[in-house]
């Protein structure tokens, strides 16, 4: 009985594991180039944009700790697109 219920929480920890891969963020930086316009030119994001935006978010973190990419996300136009997209760029 108890290699039963052993078995049978060892089975749901790895179907909860597996769900959760399988709604993992695909980190991507080239999902953003929906932004890029509103980045460069200063002009209002698309909803595009900020979905894209709010779908990396918890990528955004491994994109400050790049150096390649460090510098657009500090950037005053990807801040401002985030701040109208209502998305923080965290403190990493």
């Amino acid at each position: 009985m108890k290699m039963k219920v052993v078995c049978m929480i060892v089975m749901l920890v790895v179907m909860v594991d597996v769900v959760s891969i399988a709604e993992a963020v695909n980190c991507n930086p080239l999902a953003l180039s929906p932004c890029l316009g509103a980045i460069t030119s200063n002009s209002p994001p698309s909803a595009n944009c900020c979905s894209k935006l709010k779908e990396q978010t918890p990528c955004l973190c491994g994109y400050l700790k790049n150096p390649n990419l460090r510098q657009y996300v500090n950037s005053p136009g990807s801040k401002q697109v985030a701040s109208t997209c209502g998305v923080t760029i965290p403190k990493c």
